[in-house]
């Protein structure tokens, strides 16, 4: 029997313990959310944010710009927000306009209210192979599921299907941290099967709605779904064939209902553990 690794009660534990803290806490905590232009990626990104914040009790401050407001402006805004000491973490969503230095965007951020991650001091903690502070939040969600569950990653044989900065490559510094043996696949890799057959646990972030059928897998294999694109039905799904694999492979994360519920909440902590 396939078992399906819920978030749902991960979630739960996670709410209970933040609500604790911010009770205990002197000042209600602030998020800043930094927004260029009406992208409904992020419009739906900020609703579910603003949802997270509000069950913990954490404020939002949304700084919303429009699509032709100057690079100047939104760091003049990154800078004011890095002085206030009521802000406890400052997210800014992205893409960013094209006409925008997002290298320049992230440098203007104070590495301590980089909950996100984006700032390149931060990004070389997580790749020199300290994710103990600011990280990707995928790979850490990833993490924290398997962990979560009980899952051993010491001398495991693992596949990650994707080689981002912001997914593949932290998320191979999480699972070596624990001794993990780690693969990374790519475009560029010739036989994706030959690899995923022989792994114990695969992650996968390839945002090819239903592509890994069971053919991918050996019955003990364990799945992180963190893809996520529309189907042939126009419903947003993860990279899993989930119907092809139930009853096949040892368990796996859903979509929706896995890592992407997860996500959000440790952004959350993030700012909550900057009081």
């Amino acid at each position: 029997m396939t078992k399906v690794l819920y978030a749902k009660d991960y979630v739960d534990k996670k709410n209970k313990e933040l609500i604790e803290k911010v009770k205990n806490l002197k000042s209600k905590p602030i998020i800043s959310i930094i927004r260029v232009g009406n992208d409904y990626g992020s419009l739906a990104y900020e609703k579910g944010i603003k949802k997270t914040a509000e069950k913990i009790g954490v404020q939002v401050d949304s700084n919303e710009f429009s699509k032709d407001s100057s690079e100047e402006e939104v760091i003049e805004r990154i800078k004011k927000l890095n002085e206030d000491k009521k802000i406890g973490g400052i997210l800014i969503f992205r893409p960013l306009p094209e006409n925008f230095n997002e290298e320049k965007i992230s440098l203007a951020l104070d590495p301590k209210k980089d909950i996100d991650c984006m700032h390149p001091v931060n990004m070389a903690k997580v790749f020199s192979g300290d994710v103990s502070g600011f990280t990707p939040l995928a790979p850490k969600a990833s993490y924290e599921l398997l962990k979560f569950y009980g899952y051993d990653l010491k001398g495991k044989e693992t596949v990650i299907i994707n080689h981002s900065n912001v997914v593949g490559k932290p998320l191979a510094m999480f699972l070596l941290k624990d001794l993990a043996t780690v693969t990374i696949c790519h475009v560029g890799t010739r036989d994706l099967k030959k690899h995923t057959k022989s792994a114990d646990i695969i992650f996968t972030a390839m945002g090819r709605a239903e592509s890994l059928d069971d053919t991918y897998f050996n019955e003990d294999a364990i799945v992180i779904d963190i893809g996520t694109s529309k189907n042939k039905e126009g419903k947003y799904k993860g990279d899993l064939d989930e119907k092809s694999v139930d009853g096949k492979i040892s368990a796996y994360s859903p979509v929706p209902g896995g890592i992407g519920s997860i996500t959000n909440l440790l952004l959350i902590e993030n700012v909550v553990n900057y009081y």
